[in-house]
């Protein structure tokens, strides 16, 4: 348990969990994204990796209690789901999400415990943490058809976290055959990197 300053200036108990979402129908793959490989690990393996080096407990949303809302479906049932403050949102189709990022998040909110968006480029997206009193919110864009991320950062109001170019390459995700064969490439000539160091 860590603590969070309340608006008053108050410290408090502070708690969060992890969602990965991957209840997705992966249309634009072809096939589930979270069983794909890179190396000897599926993806959602190696995200699930790194969210437990922050020492909060993770868990996977693969079934929406609002089916076909795109991520929203998600987000709802892990907020409603949630016995803590907060929850930080990772997709399962981000393999090279790291640490340095979501340490970022956590950081930040502290400050800001209300909702935070990773922003890069004037888009907001994965990783992102909400506080689960956001539900509401949540259900009302569902209630809308409005299933964007951009609209829900917008809806709630939340504070945005701009990453550095450096760390753009932690928020990429692999939606499409395309884009699988070229996480595949980069993981290759990073493995090899690191066996020759």
């Amino acid at each position: 348990m860590r603590t969070v300053k309340t608006l008053e200036g108050e410290a408090r108990a502070f708690t969060c969990e992890i969602c990965i979402l991957a209840g997705g129908l992966s249309r634009r793959m072809g096939r589930d994204k979270s069983r794909l490989r890179l190396g000897q690990k599926t993806m959602i393996s190696r995200v699930q990796e790194t969210a437990r080096t922050t020492g909060w407990p993770v868990r996977v949303i693969r079934r929406d209690l609002r089916p076909r809302c795109g991520p929203l479906g998600g987000i709802y049932t892990a907020l409603l789901t949630t016995h803590r403050d907060s929850v930080l949102f990772l997709a399962c189709d981000m393999p090279f999400v790291g640490r340095e990022v979501l340490g970022r998040l956590l950081g930040q909110f502290h400050f800001t415990p209300h909702a935070l968006f990773v922003s890069y480029r004037g888009r907001v997206g994965f990783p992102f943490l909400l506080a689960k009193g956001t539900v509401g919110v949540v259900a009302k864009q569902i209630d809308k058809g409005d299933f964007s991320l951009q609209a829900l950062a917008k809806a709630i109001n939340a504070k945005l976290l701009r990453l550095p170019r450096a760390l753009a390459g932690q928020i990429r995700n692999v939606n499409t055959p395309l884009e699988w064969e070229r996480a595949r490439r980069l993981w290759d000539r990073r493995t090899s990197r690191l066996v020759g160091e």
